[in-house]
């Protein structure tokens, strides 16, 4: 881990354990990329940049050396109308109205450990050693506009980080019309570009497709990160696979609508850049005044997917989720409401809880339908006090009586949400978002409620605060069920408007930071739909989201193995659910749908009183086998086996970190007639230890001695079945 500046070749040096990121200042001017990649030890001079003049219609900005084109060099903070005619990364305009700029460099510094980015989330270090950072100011000493650039790089992670500061320093205002957090050049065309797609109850399923002249955008305008997209996407060799070639990932640690564009060039040079998405926003900088873009996490990989998506594991689940529950053993848990929805009490609450606690959960959570008048989803939003009518002893009495059954309690809100139908809406109906004599669009009968405006802010702090303080409560699902329309604050100018959707993320980053740290004993799930909103931003203050809607097992194979391209296992949300399924209506073996679900922070979704005596053994097995496996499956190292993208059988596991124990989830959706015999390579183990290999939950399962070598380079014999939906875990000991 070093960062490292030659004066005499004008260049940075960045390293972690096994990559570089270099830089050179060109011309004393401009900032320019010269390798990200593989390692290399140093530099030689007249092989950092070539480059050379090309035809008119790439103009040079110096008359001395007409190979200088802004259009053709590899620039760091690219800007549009100053003779570079790709993708810029920022935009600003001032008051005459024109948005021409150049920022050329000023000034370095470099030091160790990690700067916070003011409002906004980001990975952070525990003491200055474990990372060392850079700050590079460009400026346009003409307009008045300095931009600083924040790299990090690790000393136990191969990623660096990236951030933006745009700074007024003019007499007059400027307006940032695009604010992106990175750009990358690369010297070649020859990618394909992977990103994780989706919608409600269909998220992050993976799709890889070559890039081409013009290039891919992937873009969130909804107002959040979105069921539809994530903001993540990865640049990969040609041959990359799992397990082999260069794979290139870029996350962006934000919330809100956000966009990832690769732009090939007619030079066959590749331009990636991320950020905000500049789609309806701008941002008024008066004088003095600064912007502060999100960070973006880059991570390159010699080793394909896999040691990609190993590297943002650790880092997430290490630097970036904090409090109590980062490095704890998240519950076993419960929840109603695919059990009962809207309709129930005290008495069926404590029911289920009773059934609970027989068969070893730890943790009860009361999800919609506890507040207000909230008989159903037209309603009471905002209204955050107890449903007399439902519990009329009161939230204490039922959490009481939860904790007698020794297990915890936890509750759902949904604090960024207003009903038209509610006390609140009634009393204060200009603190949703909406513009002025616009219909106020629906969605779920709800309206969101507007997070740039502090009153709104302190009220959402204080309701939920003390609903919080009333009781013992110690799991909290924070939801949000709709994306934004007529994106407009009653409070906001005019000239202001457009920063009304970046602006209610950093209102609600303020809530988050101050609900999360008051009560730091409660473990906090983030929640939109499912995984509307699973992202970055939102793992820095709630360290798991619900990972889908869709609780089917068959689907949650691919949903699953979609979010580890980026997200660590100790992030995602899984519960076995009822069959017929209530999203797909497919019936699953309890069996498979467990082993989905133990692939994941387990739990259940359903009515536990309405198991039969062999389904509570199932499950009574089920959870006691989770919580022998829960450190390895929640913190250990994570390797895709099979892709269910790719054929019938999905494969993964999990190896701690020293290697010694181990554990694989193999599915098979189909039966298959006469099938072939057919072996399981696994990853991750010692090739010189031996292994004790047996099948979990299997009785009287015969144990097996391995060589890690021969079970990474042979193979596991598969079972043979008959019948659709089957499933099987394997646990392997080094002796």
């Amino acid at each position: 881990m070093s960062i490292i500046f030659d004066s005499e070749t004008q260049t940075f040096h960045l390293q972690t354990k096994h990559t570089s990121y270099i830089m050179q200042i060109v011309k004393s001017k401009y900032l320019v990329q010269v390798h990200w990649g593989r390692k290399v030890r140093g530099t030689n001079p007249g092989s950092l940049l070539a480059y050379r003049k090309r035809c008119s219609f790439s103009p040079s900005t110096d008359p001395e050396d007409l190979a200088i084109s802004l259009d053709t060099l590899p620039l760091e903070l690219p800007a549009f109308g100053a003779s570079d005619f790709r993708v810029p990364a920022y935009q600003v305009q001032l008051d005459n109205g024109t948005t021409v700029s150049e920022l050329i460099y000023e000034s370095h510094r470099i030091y160790p450990g990690k700067p916070r980015l003011e409002g906004l989330p980001a990975t952070y270090v525990e003491e200055d050693g474990e990372a060392v950072s850079l700050d590079i100011v460009l400026s346009d000493k003409l307009i008045g506009l300095k931009a600083i650039l924040t790299y990090t790089v690790f000393r136990d992670a191969d990623a660096i980080t990236r951030s933006v500061r745009y700074v007024n320093e003019s007499g007059g205002n400027m307006r940032l019309l695009r604010a992106l957090s990175v750009s990358v050049d690369f010297p070649h065309p020859d990618f394909d570009m992977l990103h994780l797609h989706g919608s409600w109850a269909r998220e992050r399923h993976i799709e890889r497709r070559p890039l081409t002249t013009g290039g891919a955008t992937i873009e969130s305008r909804r107002g959040s990160s979105s069921h539809s997209v994530n903001p993540f996407v990865a640049l990969l060799s040609k041959d990359a696979d799992e397990d082999h070639g260069d794979v290139y990932g870029f996350s962006l640690v934000y919330s809100g609508s956000f966009l990832a564009q690769a732009e090939i060039d007619p030079y066959s040079t590749t331009r990636v850049v991320m950020g905000i998405n500049p789609f309806d926003f701008a941002w008024l900088l008066e004088p003095g005044e600064a912007f502060q873009a999100p960070e973006a996490v880059l991570v390159y990989s010699a080793e394909g997917l896999g040691g990609m998506s190993r590297t943002y594991h650790k880092l997430y689940r290490t630097r970036l989720c904090r409090g109590e529950y980062r490095d704890k053993s998240r519950p076993v848990l419960v929840n109603n409401w695919e059990a009962t929805y809207f309709n129930f009490n005290a008495d069926k609450i404590e029911e289920i809880a009773k059934v609970g606690q027989q068969l070893g959960l730890e943790l009860f959570v009361l999800d919609d339908g506890w507040f207000g008048k909230r008989d159903n989803d037209k309603s009471s939003l905002g209204d955050w006090f107890v449903d007399g009518n439902k519990l009329p002893k009161g939230l204490e009495d039922l959490v009481e009586r939860v904790n007698k059954l020794d297990l915890q309690f936890g509750l759902w809100f949904e604090p960024e949400m207003i009903s038209p139908d509610s006390e609140l809406y009634r009393a204060h109906p200009d603190w949703c978002l909406h513009v002025p004599g616009r219909r106020r669009t629906e969605a779920r009968q709800q309206l969101i409620l507007d997070y740039s405006r502090q009153d709104v802010r302190e009220y959402i702090v204080r309701v939920v605060s003390d609903i919080l303080a009333s009781c013992p409560i110690s799991y909290v699902k924070w939801d949000m069920n709709r994306n934004m329309t007529e994106i407009g604050s009653a409070l906001l100018p005019p000239e202001r408007q457009r920063e009304t959707a970046h602006r209610y993320m950093l209102g609600l980053y303020e809530v988050l930071e101050r609900i999360t740290s008051a009560f730091p004993h409660i473990l906090f799930e983030s929640c939109s739909g499912g995984g509307g909103r699973f992202d970055p931003g939102m793992l820095y203050y709630m360290p798991q989201t619900w990972t889908s809607d869709n609780t089917d097992a068959v689907e949650r194979l691919k949903i699953q193995y979609g979010t580890s391209i980026v997200y660590p296992i100790s992030s995602i949300g899984a519960h076995v659910s009822a069959v017929p399924n209530h999203q797909v209506h497919r019936t699953t073996p309890i069996e498979m749908r467990g082993h989905v679900a133990m692939s994941g922070n387990f739990g259940y979704e359903l009515d536990l009183t309405k198991f039969t005596e062999e389904e509570k053994a199932i499950v009574a097995q089920q959870v006691a086998t989770y919580k022998e496996l829960r450190p390895l499956i929640q913190f250990g190292d994570f390797y895709r086996l099979l892709s269910p993208f790719e054929g019938n059988e999905t494969a993964w596991m999990f190896v701690s970190e020293d290697r010694s124990e181990a554990l694989v989830a193999f599915f098979q959706v189909l039966s298959k007639p006469n099938a072939p015999l057919a072996k399981l390579r696994v990853k991750g183990l010692d090739p010189d230890k031996d292994y004790r290999v047996v099948e979990v939950e299997v009785a009287d399962a015969e144990e097996r001695l391995f060589g890690g070598d021969e079970l990474m380079n042979v193979g596991l014999h598969l079972p043979q079945w008959k019948g659709d939906f089957r499933s099987r875990l394997y646990r392997f000991i080094a002796q």
